[in-house]
């Protein structure tokens, strides 16, 4: 089995839990994903090979390359997974494709061309085609204002996919025998694609045409007791408000943290500060803030006034289900849906724009720490699935051992 991403930690965490659950059922599994190191060593940690492909994403993703070099960034991550999945897909029998979109129309041309099964994952519904709602536009490439209506919306976002990425795609799939494709984002989504989510935090509504098989998050239970610090620092005093944003650069990071920091001092609270891409650091030497790099969130969470983040799917699920209050700061793509789901159900804020301030993020954080919004949290989180990847893990195994053809594509 090859699980198949280019992408954030965001993108590879939910398929370290699936391939936990697979190998726990007898499967062979293996990941393709970025080289990043804390990649490779959260694999290897599991157990579970990692075949490299590409450029760092953590590297690319710092860098914040300018919109017009979208079509050359994603010719060559579609000219390395051609290259990367082709080799590490030999001998498997399905192959499950996720992350930027490039390397998921790559990772499933792969399997066409090798004659296995395919499917397509995704961690969140936006990238799914639905007259409920409105696409994301990419970068430089803005929907015209006077555009209103979602089909035609959806048109437009298939025709701009088309124009960033059909001829890297097609260029390689003529190189290894496979006839073109009008539509590529209609070849990545296929009719039956995976949602990876929570339906209480993403309730997909029925749409014609797309058979969409939501398994709930996949989520792998951490067992890595808190640093023996971290405890001492939670244990001394009332809980801390938790900061980080993950994967997300964070380009003014500096007056990230002495926002953040502030705003929560303002607040009576002390700080746990993750580091994250951002490198967030203290402020000054008071001892009221802990820094933290790779922790077990899940342990975390449940131990926190509330959760500060940029709105990844991994992360709000996380403290959905820990039931600590949230303030979202979505910076790109679907963080800001997430932050207008955890607003919506009632559990923290969604703050306006990527940009806190500290009247901004002192607003939000007062919303989070009311009473009322704890409440919710805590009600909310028994509502929220634990069994995302054993469902998905069983299904993918019942979907492989029938006798009939591959998934369409």
């Amino acid at each position: 089995m090859l699980l198949s991403t280019y992408g954030s930690r965001g993108d590879v965490e939910p398929l370290v839990g699936l391939a936990v659950r697979l190998r726990a059922l007898g499967a062979e599994v293996r990941v393709c994903a970025p080289p990043d190191e804390d990649f490779a060593q959260r694999l290897a940690g599991v157990g579970v090979p990692l075949v490299p492909v590409g450029r760092s994403a953590r590297a690319l993703t710092t860098a914040a390359p300018q919109p017009s070099s979208l079509p050359q960034r994603a010719a060559e991550l579609i000219a390395d997974q051609f290259a990367a999945v082709t080799a590490a897909a030999e001998g498997c029998d399905a192959l499950v494709a996720t992350g930027a979109m490039p390397a998921a129309a790559g990772a499933r041309s792969v399997a066409e061309k090798l004659g296995i099964r395919s499917v397509s994952l995704t961690f969140q519904q936006l990238t799914l085609p639905s007259p409920h709602r409105p696409p994301l536009a990419y970068a430089g490439r803005p929907f015209p204002p006077e555009v209103t209506d979602n089909r035609e919306l959806w048109d437009l976002d298939a025709r701009n996919i088309n124009a960033l990425f059909g001829p890297a795609l097609n260029t390689n799939r003529a190189a290894i025998g496979l006839p073109p494709v009008d539509n590529v984002r209609d070849h990545v989504v296929g009719d039956r694609p995976w949602l990876a989510t929570d339906p209480v935090l993403d309730p997909w509504r029925e749409t014609p045409g797309l058979d969409v098989v939501q398994t709930g998050a996949w989520i792998l239970p951490d067992v890595h007791p808190l640093p023996p610090e971290l405890a001492a620092f939670l244990d001394a005093g009332t809980p801390p408000v938790y900061v980080g944003f993950g994967s997300m650069p964070m380009h003014a990071s500096t007056d990230v943290a002495h926002v953040a920091i502030g705003a929560i001092r303002a607040q009576g609270r002390r700080a746990v500060v993750a580091r994250g891409w951002a490198g967030l650091a203290p402020i000054d030497d008071r001892d009221d803030c802990f820094v933290v790099g790779e922790v077990n969130q899940q342990a975390l969470f449940t131990r926190v006034a509330a959760v500060v983040h940029h709105g990844g799917a991994g992360t709000t699920t996380t403290a959905t289900r820990a039931g600590a209050p949230q303030v979202v700061v979505p910076q790109l793509a679907d963080q800001p849906y997430w932050a207008g789901r955890v607003a919506d159900l009632g559990i923290g804020a969604a703050h306006d724009g990527p940009t806190p301030t500290f009247e901004s993020l002192s607003a939000a954080l007062s919303t989070a720490l009311a009473p009322e919004t704890r409440a919710r949290a805590r009600a909310v989180a028994g509502t929220v699935r634990a069994d995302g990847a054993s469902v998905a893990a069983t299904l993918l195994l019942e979907t492989i051992s029938r006798a009939e053809p591959p998934l369409p594509a």
